[in-house]
């Protein structure tokens, strides 16, 4: 029995794309005649047949959204779901989810998969190790493919799509502000994601607003890193060695960390040390004393995500512009900041 060939094979062995073939052997008339013809018949050599979801996705729509999230652990990305859900609920679409793992073949799998005939378009933040190597051509394929991406939280520039961001660099302006104007100037500053692009933003609105209040930073207070693990072990022992007044975490397990080792090391909070981090995650609604944090409103980027998706999916004739739409941040202040009068 012939095995059957998928339309990723047949267009590898003819030097096409999957747009390409789909459209010869759905005898579209953007396709030349030499081109259809070469394909239908290999086609057919190589006993294709269309699937259940199908080979004619272009002119016809599964109601389905395909969702990549780098790590499900991690509640912001949890709370983005929950948006993300919702609105597809209201709009009578299906939502698949694929978790890479921070991994850049697992994303590339994904894709493929999923663009293969599953899904009308996607929502995804970009994994870590994609960003780390700043690789992205995956991404312009899918594109190029004819199927809509919106990125959010961690995206490319490189790449045209929808986006849906924070402004990460604002974000960390005003909460070191806020930590300037109750009285800390000497601020540490702490990294457990440095590879990342959003990381590297609130990094650089941190010594914005520093410089701004005409304060230094002690490179020996700067603690930056790309891993958990790395971070833990670089940020051992810190309070034992170094006096500072707060510190400005960029991620959850900074931030976190920071919390216990002051208060195993015995400071008071704000007295002593001040802490502000990013993500509102529950932890630092349950840790004591409780954390503040820089709120990125994560179901709200699901939802507006998933609009815009939709309204690109239901209205694929109009001329194509991307767009960036930006979210509003908070500063949720808790017992680790003291409050402005």
């Amino acid at each position: 029995m012939k095995s059957k060939a998928t339309l990723k094979q047949i267009a590898k062995e003819l030097g096409v794309s999957v747009s390409t073939v789909s459209k010869a052997l759905n005898d579209s008339p953007e396709i030349s005649e030499p081109t259809k013809q070469r394909v239908q018949e290999y086609a057919k050599l190589k006993n294709y047949k269309p699937n259940a979801i199908g080979l004619n996705l272009k002119n016809r729509s599964t109601k389905t959204i395909g969702v990549i999230i780098p790590n499900i652990l991690n509640s912001f990305f949890a709370k983005v779901f929950t948006g993300i859900e919702k609105v597809a609920d209201e709009k009578g679409y299906k939502v698949m989810t694929y978790i890479s793992n921070e991994s850049l073949e697992k994303e590339i799998a994904a894709l493929e998969m999923l663009s293969n005939g599953a899904i009308d378009g996607f929502i995804l933040s970009i994994c870590e190790e994609a960003q780390k190597l700043q690789q992205f051509d995956h991404f312009k394929q899918i594109l190029n493919e004819g199927t809509p991406i919106v990125m959010f939280d961690r995206i490319a520039d490189e790449v045209h799509c929808d986006k849906v961001i924070v402004d990460d660099f604002d974000s960390a302006v005003n909460a070191t502000q806020h930590l300037i104007k109750t009285g800390n100037k000497t601020i540490a500053l702490f990294s457990a994601i440095d590879n990342l692009s959003v990381a590297k933003l609130r990094a650089e609105g941190f010594r914005k607003a520093m410089a701004d209040a005409g304060l230094t930073i002690d490179a020996q207070h700067v603690i930056l890193s790309n891993s958990e693990e790395d971070f833990d072990q670089k940020a051992a022992g810190f309070f034992d060695k170094h006096k500072v007044d707060a510190v400005f975490a960029v991620d959850e397990h900074a931030s976190v960390t920071a919390m216990k080792m002051a208060v195993k090391k015995g400071l008071r909070i704000p007295d002593e040390l001040a802490v502000i981090g990013f993500a509102d995650g529950v932890w630092s609604r349950r840790l004591t004393p409780s954390l503040s944090t820089v709120s990125q409103h994560g179901p709200e980027i699901g939802e507006v995500a998933t609009r815009m998706l939709i309204e690109r999916l239901e209205h694929k004739g109009e001329p194509y512009k991307p767009r960036t739409t930006v979210i509003a941040t908070e500063l949720r202040q808790r017992e680790s900041v003291k409050r402005l009068a």
